[in-house]
């Protein structure tokens, strides 16, 4: 009798385990890198700019920042204007309402990218993810790995951002943990909501 009732309990509890399969609530999708990047004229050197198309290249600053490119189609109308599919921060499969940080618009528009920022505020944000309010934003970019990024390298990045086609295009705002989301979001570039 303890030995049906064991088998019966472990069925229970190993059939509910089985269950819930956290990835069932996502789609498994592959990032784009941007391949080919139009510039407009621009007051930076070319060898500059070529420069700093290199290393964004590099650093794969268009997967994040263009939307559409996180889920493997950049919109190649808003390349590096920021995107619309958001990034967890925390994870979704340890509850339904993770964090999220939509990419930002890193072209020179004034109203919705970094066209009112110095280009020592770009520099700033991409060595410490400071903002141009001197924030710290809660983020994703790897900024801890590009600290030691030599100033020749890092305003060749800015002198390429500026000289990016500008974007008008306002991200969907932040999501805190445990807040409700209504955009897309990917989990760690690989999975995306379905909703």
């Amino acid at each position: 009798m303890f030995k049906g009732f064991f088998f019966i309990c472990s069925f229970l509890v190993l059939g509910a385990c089985a269950a819930y399969n956290p990835e069932s609530e996502y789609d498994l999708v592959t990032p784009a890198r941007l391949q080919d990047v139009s510039l407009t004229e621009s007051t930076y050197p070319d060898d500059m700019v070529q420069r700093g198309k290199y290393l964004a290249g590099l650093l794969a600053c268009g997967t994040c920042h263009t939307d559409g490119a996180l889920v493997g189609e950049p919109d190649a109308d808003r390349v590096y204007g920021g995107s619309g599919v958001g990034i967890a921060y925390t994870s979704p499969f340890d509850g339904k309402n993770p964090g999220i940080l939509y990419p930002a618009n890193i072209t020179a528009d004034l109203e919705t990218g970094i066209g009112r920022w110095s280009d020592t505020e770009v520099v700033r944000a991409i060595r410490t993810g400071i903002n141009n309010h001197g924030r710290r934003q809660i983020s994703v970019m790897p900024w801890p790995g590009y600290t030691q990024i030599v100033d020749e390298d890092a305003f060749a990045i800015v002198a390429f951002l500026r000289s990016l086609k500008t974007v008008r295009h306002s991200v969907p705002k932040n999501v805190m943990p445990g807040e409700n989301h209504s955009a897309a979001f990917v989990h760690f570039g690989i999975y995306r909501s379905k909703k």
